[in-house]
């Protein structure tokens, strides 16, 4: 049967919305962006430990003392394990795609259950959208929005609106029809029928909905942290590339805290607004009796609790936030606090230089943001000029696929160190394998496998591409996508159990000063000549920042500085990356002033 070429013909038709829409896209993004940083700005104001106890009051008010101290408990220990911005950047991802979902959810459920042609045309694309795999939402949501909060907030909305929709569907169709029909006896209109009648009753069921909305958007989110989306997700996304177990609990467990908070306050508030739900607290209340542990504060209490806190957090000067200490030596403020967005991939060298490059430019008066990304999205985040350089693309051979797709919106200002190169590597006791030609034949001695790094790697690409082809492995040996990490893992645990194993591997790499490795000689060159480490910007950026172009064109590093910094960043830990930057700035004094320097200013001349 000839191949249906359905990928094109979707391909084709994104290009076309994207090249033909641009503007709409545009307007989507600056509102998205503008709730997404107004609420960001609210949340991330106060200390977090006000911002906990105003969650507190929220809790004492919807369901009781018990929840009020287990709030804060919990959101105490967010803050204890230092993934309190994380948190709440999280927290504003969800409620900005919750309030956009709302909006469009519950009137298409309403036009649903007045009119079952709607309903029966909706069906079938909320069982599409619900069922389609959440990471496929990403893809076209980089292309029409770049990278950033916005795609993550219209994934969130696209994948989370279906259980709205269908929910306020059902509690408006679920309404007794006696009562509506008692309503229209009366005389009223179609309109009141609905806000008065239907709408109430099926308040609880709506609430359903609208608490799934919350829970799906929150697993989004989290999906979302591999195109820049930041908080937990970029936690989570981390502690995955790197197989940082402690990390990936720290951020799982401060999303399983946010997942409950959001599920029993919403659950609790369809009870608080809902009339029924008012009469059955009520019911329940004079049975119990009354009990400290059954205590709700009135609404107007709950209120003032919550304007006292925020009136606290005021008086103390919280809410300006904390002012920069890292500030520009006098004489040395180019930047005028201006910002540059640096992009990064998860990989030694690039973390290395990028937060090296972080430093420097603060102390030049920037103000840089760094994001990491996986590399498809890196790429297309920096054509698109959501992101201004990156300083890791491995040219002309690893990242060639990706530079000619963006060639024409990406500027390259050379090389800072090379050359590379690419190679499979074994531990040096695999005796009888010296080059990849040897490893035909003897794909039974590693299992059939080959350990890769990140799918997205050009290295990767190069290997299924032309290596396995040129010694013939293919059939013979599988390559294993995961992550450079992953890598590492399965390499130290091959080591240390004296196995054999075959993995991915270039240089310049501190595993090879960890571990006795044997690189696999390459006599077909199939790997290509060795690669520079260039620095890319998006068309425009020299324009804008012609101090910085100039800088990142005339930075080198060489292999002593390059692998003594991964290993200062390396023994920080993570999470702090630029104090090891800063220590091993300091075992290399003037480093910052020769890749970016300031001239002097002239001497004031003699009158």
């Amino acid at each position: 049967m000839p191949r249906l070429q359905l990928g094109d013909w979707i391909d084709s038709a994104v290009t076309y919305l994207r090249d033909h829409f641009a503007w709409l896209f545009d307007i989507i993004t600056n509102v998205v962006s503008g709730m997404y940083d107004g609420l960001d700005a609210v949340l991330g104001a106060p200390a977090p430990l006000l911002l906990a106890g105003i969650l507190a009051v929220v809790a004492l008010w919807l369901r009781g003392p018990t929840a009020a101290v287990l709030t804060f408990a919990g959101f105490a220990l967010i803050d204890s394990i230092q993934q309190w911005d994380q948190a709440m950047a999280t927290l504003s991802l969800v409620l900005v795609a919750t309030v956009i979902t709302i909006v469009l959810a519950i009137p298409l459920g309403i036009w649903a259950a007045r009119n079952r042609t709607v309903s029966a045309v909706l069906r079938p694309v909320l069982d599409f959208m619900q069922t389609m795999p959440a990471f496929v939402y990403l893809i076209p949501g980089i292309f029409f929005f770049g990278v950033g909060q916005v795609p993550g907030v219209i994934s969130c909305i696209v994948f989370a609106i279906p259980p709205g929709v269908r929910m306020t569907e059902l509690g408006i169709r679920q309404v007794d029809g006696d009562l509506i029909e008692a309503a229209e006896a009366f005389g009223t209109t179609s309109r009141n029928t609905l806000l008065r009648v239907q709408l109430p009753l099926a308040l609880p069921t709506i609430m359903a909905g609208i608490n799934q909305v919350i829970m799906l958007g929150l697993s989004m989110v989290v999906t979302a942290g591999m195109v820049g989306g930041g908080g937990l997700g970029a936690s989570v996304f981390t502690a995955i590339s790197q197989v940082n177990i402690g990390l990936g609990f720290e951020g799982g467990i401060s999303v399983v805290i946010l997942a409950m908070y959001l599920d029993r306050m919403t659950s609790s508030l369809g009870t608080r607004v809902s009339p029924l739900g008012r009469r059955a607290t009520a019911a329940l209340t004079s049975v119990r009796g009354a009990s400290i542990w059954n205590y709700r504060p009135q609404t107007g209490i709950a209120v003032v609790g919550v304007v006292v806190l925020a009136l606290v957090a005021g008086g103390m000067n919280i809410f300006g936030g904390s002012a920069d200490t890292n500030t520009a030596a006098a004489g040395k403020n180019v930047g005028d606090g201006r910002s540059v967005n640096i992009g990064y991939i998860p990989w030694d060298e690039g973390i290395a230089s990028s937060f090296l490059w972080k430093e420097a430019l603060e102390e030049r008066g920037y103000q840089p943001k760094l994001s990491q990304y996986d590399v498809g999205a890196l790429y297309t985040g920096l054509s698109a000029g959501k992101l201004d350089f990156q300083t890791d693309a491995w040219l002309p051979t690893t990242h060639q696929s990706y530079w000619d797709k963006y060639k024409d919106s990406l500027d390259d200002l050379g090389s800072w160190y090379g050359p590379t190169s690419l190679e499979l590597s074994v531990p040096s006791y695999v005796k009888g394998v010296d080059s990849l030609a040897d490893l035909k034949g003897q794909g039974g001695k590693f299992k059939g496998r080959i350990i890769g790094i990140e799918p997205g790697a050009g290295m990767m690409k190069a290997l299924n591409d032309k290596v396995l082809k040129q010694y013939g492995l293919e059939g013979e040996y599988q390559v294993t996508t995961g992550s450079t990490a992953s890598m590492l893992a399965q390499l130290d645990r091959s080591l240390k159990a004296k196995e054999p194993v075959v993995v991915t591997l270039w240089s310049p790499h501190w595993a090879y000063s960890k571990y006795d490795l044997k690189k696999l000689k390459d006599p077909m060159g199939a790997w290509g000549a060795g690669d520079g480490l260039h620095t890319l910007t998006h068309k425009g950026f020299a324009a804008k920042e012609p101090q910085v172009a100039q800088w990142l064109k005339d930075f080198k590093l060489t292999e002593p500085q390059l692998s003594s910094l991964e290993a200062a960043i390396q023994d920080a830990g993570q999470n702090h990356e630029q104090d090891g930057v800063r220590a091993w700035l300091k075992k290399n004094p003037g480093l910052i002033d020769k890749i970016a320097p300031v001239k002097k200013p002239a001497a004031a001349a003699k009158g």
